[in-house]
Formats: structure tokens, C-alpha cells, sequence
């Protein structure tokens, strides 16, 4: 059963479509990266995913109820978004993010309980930020909070991760740090993730599938060395790339 399902879906802002007609499904366990040019939809995709964007046709399912008949604790329930790191309120603690993720558990102006404590302590051993519960956000490095992030989503006990560019100015350790660790999650939670990332070197190293989007539309989806072919990026990018094979992955190694 898939986790999350676009079922022959455009997107769009008012009535004015980005992206036409999308069918995809992700099962658990899988990463789905999304990639394409600038402006070609991405993160309206995530946005779609997320709730946010409702579909101008089609619809769009989440654990096989549609997402849009979901009240938003629901939807919070479900699923999880994980934008990048600079969005974060400098001056709470780490903790106190963590603990935002039991947000749509909690009724109208109740505490968190002892459970939710639980679980933010939880999921903060799991994503390697315990040592940083009681330091402010805002002295963290960009990975740091990176994972912050991540362990906030995960306390919302969700089956669905969406991450929009979450490597997005971070330096090479932490780009690969924070992708391992969604890897890792996926596996072991059973999460399906859809991840909209620039760069198609991480995609072939850590993504299941890549979906390519190109002129509204899904162009291709399949695992990376069927889709990250040199014919398939030159003809979507505009410009002669190459791909080889990954020295140490063996993953394809996309150069232009």
C-alpha cells in the first residue's frame, strides 16, 4: 500500500496550473527525490504533498484517505514537513522545537505530558541531538539544526516525510550527514519520503527512485541510472551533461 499517492493530480496557484496531471505513488520505506530546473514545480509538489496547495483536479491520498478531507491536526498526524534549517526560531532551545512536533496532540492550551516528553527524548537519541536539548537554536551549526528539524517531524509520529532542499546551505559532511540519516529513517520507520533536492549526485546516492520533472509534468520516474541519463538531463537541463559511474557509490555521477 502506498503511503502517500498523486492521483492524476494538477497543481497550481488559483486556477493557474504549475504541474499536470501527476500520478505517482510512494510505498513505505522508499525516498522519492524530486528533481528538475528551477521553477519547474518542485516545491509546489512538497506544498501539494503537505496539504497546503489543494489540487486544482485530481486528488491526492495520504495512507488511503484524501489528504484534503483531513483536518489539519490530522494531516499533522500523517505526515511531516521538513523545511530547511533557516526557518528555525533562534532563541528556543532545541528541546522546545523537538517538542513543537506533539503539537497535534495536544489540546487547546494543555502542556505536553510526560508521554510527549518521552517521545521528543526519543526521537532526539535517534537523530543524534540529545546533547543539544538545552541549547538555543540559534548557536547551532547549519547541520545541527538540520537534524533538529528532522527530530522535530519525527515526533509528530508521522508515515510521511517531505523535505523541500533541506541540504540547502549546508557544507559537503553535513549535506551527506543529514541525508544518511533520512535514508536510515525511511528503513527502519517505514516512512515514505519524498525529498525535492538541486543537487542530482545526492539524488543518485540516495534516493530509491527519482522522479524528473520537466515542463509540468512527471517527465520520467524510475531508479536512478534509468532516469539520470545523459539524454534525459541535456534535453530537461538545456545543456550537454554526462554521466558516469560513481568511483566509490557506484551510483551515476552526474557531470556538465
Amino acid at each position: 500500500m502506498a503511503r502517500l499517492r498523486f492521483d492524476s493530480t494538477t497543481i497550481g496557484y488559483g486556477q493557474k496550473p504549475v504541474l499536470y496531471s501527476i500520478s505517482l505513488a510512494v510505498p513505505p520505506g522508499e525516498v522519492l527525490g524530486v528533481v528538475g530546473p528551477n521553477g519547474v514545480g518542485k516545491t509546489t509538489l512538497i506544498k501539494a504533498a503537505s496539504g497546503i496547495l489543494p489540487p486544482i483536479e485530481g486528488r491526492i491520498y495520504i495512507n488511503n484517505q484524501d489528504l484534503n478531507r483531513l483536518s489539519p491536526s490530522e494531516r499533522a498526524r500523517n505526515l511531516a514537513v521538513v523545511p530547511q534549517a533557516r526557518q528555525l526560531p533562534e532563541a528556543f532551545t532545541a528541546r522546545d522545537v523537538v517538542l513543537m512536533g506533539r503539537t497535534p496532540y495536544l489540546s487547546w492550551f494543555a502542556r505536553e505530558s510526560e508521554s510527549d516528553h518521552q517521545i521528543a527524548d526519543e526521537v532526539m537519541v535517534k537523530t543524534a541531538t540529545a546533547h543539544l536539548a538545552d541549547r538555543q537554536v540559534g548557536q547551532l551549526s547549519g547541520g545541527e539544526q538540520q537534524r533538529v528539524l528532522i527530530a522535530r517531524a519525527l515526533a509528530q509520529t508521522p508515515s510521511v516525510l517531505l523535505l523541500d532542499e533541506p541540504t540547502a546551505h549546508l557544507d559537503l559532511k553535513y549535506q551527506d550527514e543529514v541525508l544518511k540519516l533520512v535514508r536510515e529513517l525511511a528503513l527502519e520507520e517505514d516512512f515514505a519520503v519524498v525529498i525535492a533536492l538541486h543537487d542530482l549526485n545526492l539524488v543518485a546516492r540516495f534516493a530509491d527512485r527519482v522522479a524528473l520533472l520537466s515542463d509540468g509534468r512527471v517527465r520520467n520516474v524510475g531508479e536512478p541510472a534509468q532516469v539520470l541519463t545523459p539524454d534525459e538531463l541535456s534535453e530537461v537541463y538545456g545543456i550537454e551533461i554526462h554521466v558516469s559511474s560513481h568511483p566509490i557509490h557506484g551510483t551515476p555521477l552526474v557531470l556538465s
